[in-house]
């Protein structure tokens, strides 16, 4: 692995900590929601590095995967918690 690679995912590891902390300390629903967003992305990103580093094509695929089950899952609960504060 290529020094940039280990650096980058360095930084999603410091990234995603953070955003751990934010979904354990959230105050609301919302906060958790939208860090659970947030570590879904910073997996893509993973992913996306790894891809990278390693030339791998076959990791698309579960990029566009996490991606899109990421995305469903986050409006899914957004739209069950509009409904439940109206």
């Amino acid at each position: 692995m290529s020094t940039v690679g280990t650096l980058c995912l360095l930084g999603l590891v410091a990234a995603a900590l953070l955003t751990l902390v934010r979904l354990v300390r959230g105050p609301s629903v919302p906060d958790r929601i939208v860090a659970l967003d947030v570590l879904v992305q910073i997996v893509v990103a993973g992913i996306a590095v790894a891809a990278a580093v390693t030339r791998d094509g076959t990791y698309l695929a579960v990029l566009v995967a996490v991606s899109l089950l990421g995305f469903v899952g986050t409006v899914t609960v957004a739209r069950f918690v509009e409904r439940r504060g109206s």
